[in-house]
């Protein structure tokens, strides 16, 4: 029994040490899979950007580093700056006995695209020019300084004039401004003596006094004085690149001519032609601008507001030169004014003459417009006369269409003879309306006729305080007597069909100084 039990011992003893041993060896055939496992197998993970697979990466260290590359890489390209929403960087870990990790370059060049496709619009340093109410960013300081450097050589031919760009001390904020500056005189040569290191004036009687203080030749000509007209602000900041414009643009819409609109009231005197004069404007555009006004000869009124269109550019240059020049000028007309005429008679009492004279001015302009002029110094060669003119203080009557609606059935001028009995060269409106229309005074006057006119049927006739005559025919029955004033808008007569007529309507006559005029130049129908 003994010797059995030891002898299965021994049995199992050597089953141990040979499982043992076979363990031993396949430990160490397995030992460089075992290693190649750890060191491939459990380090690998793939990348999220915003949910988006990047790639695989085996040290997690290179997720953070790979999305900084990227977003560098991505603002170098573009040039400029982009904002993106914080990003969610998340990973999955794996250990696998097989697959590749992603080459960081792959990896780096996902992450990019991913950014662009989220980014916010892209940004640039740029710089914002302010003037009044327009404002235009560029990109470079160069090319602000460029734009007004620009705007001032216009005037500055001779290049006396730089732009510089300076801070504006009175703001908290970094605000630039452009400033004009001239360049350095040269210093003036003394005219002193020297003797000894003093500076000495000799006995009067050595002194040039020919040399005087006045005179064309103790002027200096040329540029003074140049600034900019409007307030400006010129901010450096990051913008997105897309309001970013290039020079040429940004240049044209600070220079260019900009149309702004005014309104001019009309004065006692008034014409359009002097109007259109006045403000600069060619009379036809007034016309266009201008509802009211139909032609040249539309009937103006004190008080009236005419659309003014007047073009500026946004940016201005004030400017201050002294000119010499030599030229034949008249004097301002001069007035008598007469309280009993009407401001439509005016006349010349003494002719003028022009003169001749030199002169040394201070001019001011605003771009090419003169704002001020001051004579410094004059020579005169000859005397001028001023024009005398005596004129009408008076405002003279305005007249009305003579009925209530009614259709201009023939007008002025020259025309077919209607039904073989009228005129071939007609003297006025015909406006039809009904037999019996209420016809009233165009403008106040005294009746001149009241009665029958043959051609004309019954008429009245009425002479008005300016000198014009205006008559009514064709009437069916008369309301007025000759001598008697009427005032505007008082009722004359009923409308009707008398004299030579082809049927009921009004004749409608406005006379200057006997002359048939077209009534729609002093009416509005």
């Amino acid at each position: 029994m003994h010797k059995r039990v030891s002898k299965y011992r021994k049995l199992r003893t050597v089953t141990v040490l040979r499982t043992a041993i076979v363990c031993a060896a396949v430990f160490i055939f397995l030992m460089p899979v075992i290693e190649w496992w750890h060191e491939e197998g459990e380090n690998r993970f793939t990348v999220f950007l915003d949910g988006v697979e990047m790639g695989v990466i085996g040290d997690l260290k290179q997720m953070g580093s790979l999305y900084r590359e990227a977003r560098r890489e991505l603002a170098q390209e573009r040039g400029s700056m982009s904002f993106v929403p914080m990003p969610e960087l998340t990973y999955e870990g794996e250990e696998l006995l097989v697959g590749e990790i992603n080459e960081s370059s792959d990896i780096k060049e996902r992450m990019k695209e991913q950014i662009a496709a989220h980014a916010t619009p892209e940004y640039s340093k740029a710089y914002s020019i302010k003037v009044g109410e327009t404002m235009v960013n560029v990109n470079s300081a160069e090319e602000v300084r460029d734009i007004f450097q620009e705007t001032i050589s216009v005037y500055d031919e001779s290049g006396d004039f730089q732009v510089e760009l300076v801070n504006d001390r009175s703001r908290e904020l970094n605000v630039l401004v452009p400033v004009v500056q001239g360049k350095k005189e040269e210093e003036e040569e003394s005219s002193l003596l020297d003797f000894g290191g003093a500076a000495t004036l000799t006995d009067e009687n050595d002194w040039d006094f020919s040399k005087a203080t006045t005179g064309f030749d103790s002027y200096d000509y040329g540029i003074k004085e140049m600034h900019f007209s409007e307030t400006i602000e010129i901010v450096e900041a990051y913008l997105p690149t897309e309001d970013i414009i290039d020079f040429e643009a940004a240049r044209s819409r600070l220079t260019e001519l900009q149309e702004l609109q005014q309104i001019y009231e009309v004065q006692s005197g008034d014409t359009l032609s002097g109007i259109s004069l006045k403000v600069g404007l060619p009379l036809d555009r007034i016309i266009a601008l201008n509802d009211t006004l139909e032609s040249e000869n539309s009937i103006i009124r004190v008080g009236q507001e005419l659309v003014i269109t007047v073009p500026e550019p946004e940016l201005s240059v004030i400017w201050t030169e002294t000119t010499r020049k030599d030229e034949v000028f008249d004097l301002p007309t001069e007035y008598i004014y007469n309280d009993d005429w009407y401001t439509s008679k005016a006349e010349t009492i003494r002719q003028p003459s022009a003169g001749y004279h030199e002169t040394v001015s201070m001019i001011t302009r605003k771009n090419t417009d003169v704002e001020s002029s001051e004579v410094l110094y004059e020579e005169v060669g000859m005397e001028a006369v001023a024009k005398l003119v005596e004129k009408g203080t008076k405002v003279p009557p305005t007249y009305i269409k003579p009925l209530a609606g009614g259709r201009i059935s023939s007008g002025f001028g020259r025309r077919g003879s209607p039904g073989g009995i009228g005129s071939t060269n007609h003297q006025g409106l015909d406006i039809a309306t009904p037999t019996g229309t209420t016809i009233w005074a165009a403008s106040a006057g005294t009746v001149t006729h009241a009665g029958w006119a043959g051609g004309y049927g019954y008429l009245v006739t009425i002479r008005h305080p300016d000198g014009w005559e205006t008559r009514y025919a064709h009437l069916s029955r008369v309301l007025v007597s000759v001598g008697q004033y009427v005032n505007q808008g008082q009722t004359l007569a009923l409308s009707g069909s008398t004299g030579n007529s082809t049927g009921p309507h009004l004749h409608f006559e406005i006379r200057i100084n006997g002359v048939a005029q077209d009534p729609r130049n002093y009416v509005s129908f």
